[in-house]
């Protein structure tokens, strides 16, 4: 089969991802099925994964690429679920940007009727991180004010949907006019673009009842710090990520003032620590998915082919794309092993 492949050394660059043509198909373990991969998202640790600069560092040789969408070929023995020719989407360790691969039934799900393999393959990540962020950590009520940071983005726009389908007023934060009309079709009620506004803290505050501040920040960027000066009392600013590069360091005696809650947000190991929540949240997203009350976000331009994977990756890594990258691996979904 054809993969992308990191082999003795770490790439300087995404330019250096090569599709190689003979890879061998992976063996199932228990508890694993082969999946034709359709289509695969990107994301931003992907390039970090590569270069071994992120937490996880897979030993070399590795396929990388988390997110997938497909169709099962075969299961293990061990396997009753999931039989040949279910939609699947789901994500692993690495091991995706392939033809086919080899994973675990804990991560796979149906993909929703309503969805196409490419709106389904970057599901994964964002939707439960949002969800968790909101619902579980920040305690979002109906007729909260949240503020989502990076609202264009991949967990952004999730947030965006989620926070409004629970009744909350949503001032999001951008950083162009395209992914400011993007996120308004999404159903921000207020857009900021905060690289054109230093005042964008004052704005947030001047859009909430009598200028109290907002009651939830939801932070995948790298801005507490300014983001303290627009919550409200009692408010909570959720931690997601740092794109902006840099982890803050926040004067805790502000946080105090304002009787705020400064808490993280990591979906992943869930699985390890609360595994009886990933199911709950899952069984939510999937009806809601599965209604069409939940809708991904697929960047315009769909790449296509393993060898497109690192145009993929710079379009995340330049900060042009919005909502989901995506690159379609197969048109055909009918295995030819």
């Amino acid at each position: 089969m054809k993969a992308l492949v990191v082999h003795d050394r770490w790439l300087q660059s995404t330019e250096e991802l090569v599709v190689e043509p003979n890879e061998p198909v992976p063996t199932l373990q228990p508890g694993q099925v082969l999946v034709k991969i359709m289509a695969v998202a990107g994301n931003f640790f992907d390039i970090l994964m590569v270069k071994g600069q992120y937490q996880i560092k897979p030993p070399r040789p590795f396929v990388p690429g988390v997110e997938f969408a497909g169709v099962v070929v075969r299961s293990h023995s061990s396997v009753n679920q999931f039989p040949p020719g279910t939609r699947v989407f789901g994500s692993e360790t690495w091991g995706v940007f392939a033809e086919y691969g080899a994973v675990n039934v804990n991560h796979l799900h149906m993909i929703p009727s309503r969805l196409s393999f490419e709106e389904a393959c970057g599901l994964s990540i964002t939707y439960p991180t949002s969800y968790a962020g909101l619902v579980i950590r920040a305690g979002i009520q109906a007729g909260d004010y949240v503020l989502i940071h990076a609202a264009a983005g991949g967990v952004g726009l999730a947030a965006v949907q989620i926070a409004k389908l629970l009744g909350a007023t949503v001032i999001a934060t951008v950083g162009s006019k395209t992914k400011a009309d993007v996120v308004r079709s999404q159903g921000a009620d207020h857009v900021i673009n905060y690289h054109t506004s230093e005042d964008w803290p004052d704005q947030v505050r001047k859009l909430t009842p009598n200028q109290r501040g907002v009651d939830i920040v939801y932070d995948p960027v790298g801005l507490i710090n300014a983001s303290l000066k627009c919550v409200a009392w009692n408010g909570r600013l959720v931690v997601v990520g740092f794109t902006s590069g840099k982890i803050e360091k926040v004067a805790t005696n502000r946080i105090l003032l304002k009787n705020t809650s400064v808490v993280g947000l990591h979906w992943g190991p869930y699985e390890k620590f609360e595994p009886a929540q990933v199911p709950k949240v899952w069984e939510v997203l999937l009806r809601w998915l599965e209604r069409g009350d939940l809708k991904p976000v697929v960047y315009h331009q769909v790449y296509h082919g393993l060898d497109q994977v690192k145009d993929a990756l710079d379009a995340i890594a330049s900060r042009s794309s919005y909502g989901k990258v995506v690159i379609q691996i197969a048109q055909d979904p009918r295995s030819r092993l």
